[in-house]
């Protein structure tokens, strides 16, 4: 694996899964790998549990971690190649990527899409110039469609509840909820590629008419816009608001019954609830349901280090 940008750069998901579980397992079990290695880690938008996980998993590997706000700490950055550089922008990627390239072994980039230029975030022109420049793998740590990280560690806590149960293959939802703005198709987009490729799951996605995703991500999913009839098959469902593809950046409607609580809950197989998080308390899930047995969005969030220090792990052994 030379860099993590999506699902395709993996060749073998369940091998990666069984991977996370073993580092969970034994987390300094490949301790001295990262030795006399760093890893810078830019976000250019908010984290938390991207950030510390990661640190995490780069620290259990050996690894010396460089964190970077650069909204905040770097300059502002110009990624057009025929820029004339006289307004906001201070340094070019051209420029500042290779001088990263030579500090760093590793990079981890986090970027959100803008929500108003389409062609611009579906190009993910952020993370590819890094790529391109830096001459060092790079990870994604969030970009402008995708969230792999977040993804790995969604199936490693999708497989723990299978081998504990013994489903065989469970049915998961993925399932559109409410919002107070717009958010990014990041999750949503990833989760169900991962799905797709994984292919252990009977795999739905349930959203209301106009919320339909890119179709270069779903291909293969079966896709309702009836909450009910999605929920009445699921295992697990995968709670998480995204705007419009379609209509870029748009909320067309609150859908306030979208929102899953204990009587949506209720038509399930006993479902196992899951959210990405963070999450707005009786907006996207009732505060009921979140606190219920039902609910592995804690487990989820605890195996962002154990899927990070998969990806990092593969990653070091190609360096």
């Amino acid at each position: 694996m030379k860099n993590f940008i999506s699902v395709n750069d993996v060749d073998d998901v369940d091998e990666l899964i069984k991977s996370a579980l073993a580092f969970k397992a034994s987390p300094l079990l490949k301790s001295t790998l990262g030795v006399n290695k760093r890893i810078g880690l830019l976000f250019f938008n908010p984290s938390l549990r991207t950030r510390i996980s990661t640190q995490i998993a780069a620290q259990n590997l050996g690894l010396q971690v460089i964190v970077l706000d650069v909204d905040k700490d770097g300059w502002k950055l110009e990624f057009d190649d025929n820029a004339i550089m006289s307004g906001t922008t201070v340094e070019h990627i051209k420029d500042a990527a290779p001088i990263l390239g030579s500090y760093f072994d590793v990079l981890g980039i986090r970027s959100f899409p803008t929500l108003v230029h389409k062609e611009q975030d579906d190009s993910e022109l952020v993370i590819k110039q890094f790529i391109q420049y830096a001459n060092i793998p790079v990870i994604s740590l969030e970009s402008s469609t995708l969230h792999p990280l977040q993804s790995l560690a969604d199936l490693v806590s999708i497989q723990e509840e299978i081998l504990q149960s013994g489903i065989q293959k469970p049915t998961v939802v993925l399932s559109w909820a409410p919002h107070i703005k717009a958010i990014p198709q990041c999750v949503a987009n990833s989760f169900a590629e991962w799905m797709l490729k994984w292919n252990k799951a009977n795999f739905i996605i349930t959203h209301p008419k106009g919320y339909e995703l890119n179709k270069k991500y779903t291909q293969g999913a079966y896709i309702t816009h009836h909450q009910n009839e999605a929920l009445a098959k699921a295992d697990f469902v995968y709670v998480k608001n995204w705007s419009a593809y379609d209509d870029y950046g748009k909320v067309m409607d609150s859908y306030a019954s979208w929102m899953i609580d204990s009587k949506a809950l209720q038509q399930t197989n006993h479902a196992k609830i899951m959210h990405c998080l963070p999450v707005r308390r009786n907006v996207e899930l009732s505060a009921e349901v979140l606190d219920s047995s039902n609910s592995i969005v804690t487990k989820q969030a605890a195996n962002r280090v154990w899927a990070a220090q998969a990806v990092l792990s593969k990653i070091l052994q190609n360096i």
